[in-house]
């Protein structure tokens, strides 16, 4: 056997950053990974201690729920930290291309192959190789990706070298690998290569309290993509946002809220600016008692009534398009006092009830 040729390969991809409040709403501190749900920190827990060992892991989940951040996670609290982070769809690779991809080719290997290339295993030498959507892999390949899982060596299309590689494999997929094991459409030997530990992501209709987090964490991040800075959601539109299955994840409510941002010049999004298909089936979307959660650690009673008292004040004020004076009547304060709360949770008038105000006293 010969030893592995180059120098370990650099991800092309950016280091993660250190985490802050801006990069994860979560305490797990895993940055982009957004949580407090009570789903949510028992996979930061379980993701600290995979981290820490070298045993190849499963990740699944539907599409959008964050495999590959997650994987990230993995790879950058492990000992490979310093290594390569290599990341494979094995979805988005021709067929033709994708053995070549995995583990390179020599000149004149085939077509087009007019140099010796190195593939993702040989790059990903002392770091992490992450293969997502690994269930779409072909059956032949399955085999060559096998033997390379399980004696750490390979030959290049082409070649008759033989490398050696000291990787760590994460592997992700959306679909039900043990259905395509019963079907003959996965070998049943390399699912249980692979199935060492798995890692099953909630989808985001199982963790709804985590919705709001997502929306503030994503309307800060495409704040500037917009010609109106985006102030947040109504309370009406909240209890829209929160009732939606979002079968798409994470990946569709980052979309929605960049396509909000660009297209509404408004500071407040509320429930008439929502898409059809997130509107339809809600009703009036309104629950009989606030949306709470109590997570694992506890919470803030003092937060959790100023934050609740916000949204009634909020939910007021849409309700009589933003005039004090009625909301005030709802409510049941004087409007002293509810101007000083509308001071103190810093609550703006957004543009278009300016323009109502002034259009109806003209």
């Amino acid at each position: 056997m010969t030893a592995a040729r180059g120098t370990p390969g650099l991800t092309d991809q950016p280091p993660l950053r250190p985490h802050s409040a801006a990069d994860s709403a979560s305490d797990g501190g895993f940055p982009g990974i957004i949580g407090q749900s009570p789903p949510m920190r028992r996979l930061f827990r379980l993701v600290e201690r995979v981290a820490a060992s070298d045993s190849t892991v499963l990740v699944t989940g539907e599409t959008g729920t964050g495999k590959g951040l997650v994987a990230r996670a993995i790879h950058q609290r492990s000992r490979r930290s310093a290594g390569a982070f290599v990341a494979l769809n094995c979805g988005a690779i021709p067929e033709n291309l994708l053995e070549s991809e995995l583990f390179g080719h020599v000149r004149g290997a085939f077509t087009g192959a007019t140099a010796n290339k190195a593939g993702k295993f040989e790059a990903a030498h002392g770091g992490t190789l992450f293969l997502d959507e690994i269930g779409d892999m072909r059956p032949d390949l399955q085999v060559k990706l096998l033997r390379a899982l399980e004696e750490g060596e390979f030959e290049p299309v082409g070649g008759c070298q033989t490398i050696r590689v000291d990787v760590r494999i994460i592997a992700a997929t959306h679909r039900d690998l043990e259905a395509r094991v019963a079907e003959g459409r996965f070998r049943e030997d390399l699912f249980y290569r692979l199935y060492v530990i798995p890692l099953p992501l909630p989808p985001l209709r199982e963790r709804p309290e985590d919705i709001p987090l997502l929306l503030d964490h994503f309307r800060v991040l495409f704040r500037n993509a917009g010609p109106t800075v985006l102030a947040g959601f109504t309370p009406s539109a909240l209890d829209v946002l929160c009732a939606y299955p979002w079968p798409g994840n994470v990946r569709e409510i980052r979309n929605l809220v960049e396509r909000l941002t660009v297209l509404q010049a408004k500071a407040w999004i509320g429930p008439e600016d929502l898409p059809e298909r997130v509107t339809a089936g809600a009703g009036t979307a309104v629950h009989a008692a606030p949306r709470v959660a109590i997570a694992d650690q506890g919470i803030c009673l003092n937060e959790a009534v100023t934050e609740f008292e916000k949204a009634l004040i909020l939910k007021s004020l849409e309700k009589t398009k933003w005039v004090k004076n009625q909301a005030t009547k709802l409510l049941r304060l004087n409007r002293t006092t509810l101007v000083e709360k509308i001071k103190r949770h810093g609550i703006d008038t957004p543009p278009e009830a300016e323009d109502h105000r002034a259009a109806s006293a003209g």
